[in-house]
């Protein structure tokens, strides 16, 4: 019996410092943890993070300086605004419809709310373009629409739509080649044709609408010629293909509907060249011109 080793004689007994499940390990593992020396202390986490605040600190500086030269300095700030491409209109006039905030941060204009702004408050203005200019101004550049035809937008009694000129009261809208009625003027722009509908009683005017056939006859006047266009006194509209050029000295030409008006000023070019004398153009059908009369 005295030389009998039991399990507790080998190993001591059960839990004790020699079992791998005892406390010991747990206790080992917690100890290192707790080292002074020890990897996770607070201590070498800040040194570690110490190189990569070093190297953002200039950059957030910058950023920051940037942001007040930017927006809280009186360096880059709204001063002047120069303004292009106006003809008719005023510089005053699109200074206002733009409204560009002065004295205020050059970076915070926004240009397309300008552009915005002229084009929904300046009929007259087609297009326009805005940018910064630094370091304290702001480019505005306007193109004006083109009148191809004039009509009558306001007339003295008894008049209606005729062609006559100079009537004292009359003004006159002017329609670009796009049909867009864009502005009023007092006095017919020199070179440019008075459009007439005379569309009372034609089915044209129900059938297509007057907006319609007025944007045939803007057509026409588009596709002209310029030598033509500066001799073309009115463009009378009976009917959606019933489209009559009346000239200076007293020359008519027929021109048909809208459709080829390429075609047929090219036509009428040609046939006006080879009978200057005539009266009376036809290129309704610009195959098959005709002139007469003189």
């Amino acid at each position: 019996m005295a030389g009998r080793t039991t399990a507790a004689g080998r190993g001591g007994t059960p839990g004790g410092p020699g079992e791998g499940s005892g406390p010991l390990p747990a206790v080992r593992r917690v100890r290192r943890l707790l080292r002074p020396d020890g990897p996770g202390r607070p201590e070498d986490r800040a040194r570690r993070r110490l190189p990569l605040v070093l190297a953002l600190a200039p950059a957030l500086l910058l950023g920051g300086f940037a942001l007040w030269v930017l927006y809280g300095s009186a360096w880059l700030r709204v001063e002047a605004v120069a303004v292009t491409g106006e003809e008719v209109l005023t510089e005053r006039q699109v200074l206002r419809a733009a409204e560009v905030p002065m004295g205020e941060p050059l970076v915070s204009v926004d240009p397309e709310a300008v552009e915005r702004r002229l084009l929904e408050r300046l009929p007259r203005v087609g297009a326009a373009e805005v940018a910064r200019s630094w370091p304290h101004g702001v480019e505005v550049a306007v193109t004006e629409r083109k009148p191809v035809v004039v009509m009558v937008q306001n007339a003295p009694d008894g008049e209606g739509g005729g062609s006559g000129d100079g009537a004292r009261g009359r003004t006159y809208a002017e329609v670009d080649e796009e049909g867009v009625r864009f502005g009023t003027v007092a006095e017919r722009p020199a070179g440019v044709p008075l459009l007439v509908l005379d569309l009372d009683g034609s089915p044209s005017r129900h059938r297509f609408g007057e907006e319609r056939v007025r944007g045939e006859a803007v057509k026409v006047a588009a596709a002209l010629p310029d030598a033509v266009r500066r001799d073309t006194r009115t463009i009378r509209v009976r009917s959606h293909d019933s489209v009559t050029l009346e000239l200076t000295g007293g020359r008519t030409v027929v021109w048909g509907s809208a459709e080829g008006s390429a075609a047929k000023a090219r036509s009428l070019s040609l046939l006006m060249k080879a009978a200057a004398d005539a009266g009376r153009y036809d290129v309704s059908v610009p195959t098959a011109p005709a002139a007469s009369g003189s």
